[in-house]
């Protein structure tokens, strides 16, 4: 059966972010200071004989990493689109998000193991050059999480960073506090417990955030829009008899995207324009989409039997 369409592409890039250049300067910093100090960490921890401030100075190593890889997301994704990559390259920082997630829970779960291998025969640790270094990595620790707090709210890319720094910031209050345990009673076991401790709340974090870049780059249903009430306001618009072939996705990490097929009855059909700007304006006040591609359909020759969402 022939069928006549009308395709028009909406496109919307309107969502706010730190200035570019300073936003790169906090990173830069951000990766200096946990540099410095993973090497004091890891000085500190064979000089004290902890495994829980070598588990902070690896956590810190996995940070300046995140931070690197951070920083190239950043400036790739602001290349803009070309012929190689038509939607531009703003995903890469999900892909950078995704790959500082599965790290997390990597060097997490190498933790638990060293940690537990520790409790059978728990060794001397230096309890003073603990807490010393312990105080400094979370000095170095807040200042970094301070630095990508205001970055990290419109950027799933800069809040694996900051929930890594977080962590940090935790992970280094547990060392001062295993520290002091040893200096006031002689307790080694408590060492190879708080690493399993900050091991634990590693995999927690990365495993509960995880979930959101992996639906992205699936392209699933943005976080916060129900499909079935986006077709329930489509429907709506007078003129439209029915929607179908649904897609719904995050091109970019805050730009929405969908595309969908239209049908049309007689009076739709006969004012098309005036339904596709009334179908746009839905669409943006409602779920602030603004990217949209709209197929049009006269009734009389819509697909039979369409599926819904999909193809």
């Amino acid at each position: 059966m022939p069928h006549d369409h009308v395709h028009d592409h909406g496109h919307g890039h309107a969502h706010a972010h730190l200035d570019p250049a300073s936003g790169d300067r906090r990173v830069a910093v951000a990766i200096w200071a946990n540099g410095l100090l993973t090497v004091a960490q890891v000085v500190g921890g064979i000089a004290s004989g902890s495994l829980a401030l070598i588990a902070d100075a690896l956590h810190n190593l996995s940070d300046m990493a995140a931070l690197v890889i951070a920083f190239a997301a950043r400036k790739i994704a602001r290349r803009p689109a070309d012929k190689r990559m038509t939607f531009g390259y703003g995903r890469v920082e999900v892909v950078a998000a995704l790959v500082n997630y599965v790290t997390l829970i990597i060097i997490g779960a190498y933790l638990i193991f060293e940690g537990a291998m520790r409790f059978a025969d728990p060794p001397e640790v230096a309890g003073w050059t603990v807490v010393i270094v312990g105080f400094v990595a979370l000095a170095v620790d807040a200042l970094t999480a301070g630095l990508t707090y205001s970055m990290q709210k419109g950027s799933v890319n800069i809040r694996a960073l900051f929930l890594h720094n977080l962590s940090d910031a935790l992970s280094s209050v547990a060392v001062i506090a295993g520290g002091t345990l040893i200096l006031l009673y002689d307790i080694r076991w408590v060492d190879p417990a708080i690493t399993i401790l900050i091991a634990v709340y590693i995999l927690y974090l990365a495993l509960t955030e995880i979930g959101s870049p992996i639906r992205t780059l699936m392209l699933g249903c943005p976080p916060g829009i129900d499909g079935e009430e986006v077709v329930a306001v489509l429907r709506a618009v007078e003129g439209v008899e029915d929607v179908h072939h649904v897609h719904l996705w995050q091109m970019q990490e805050t730009e929405t995207a969908l595309d969908c097929h239209v049908v049309l009855d007689a009076g739709g059909w006969g004012r098309i324009e005036g339904v596709k700007r009334a179908l746009k304006d839905s669409l943006h006040e409602r779920f602030g989409i603004a990217h949209s591609s709209l197929e049009f359909e006269r009734l009389d020759r819509a697909h039979e039997d369409a599926a819904l969402f999909g193809h």
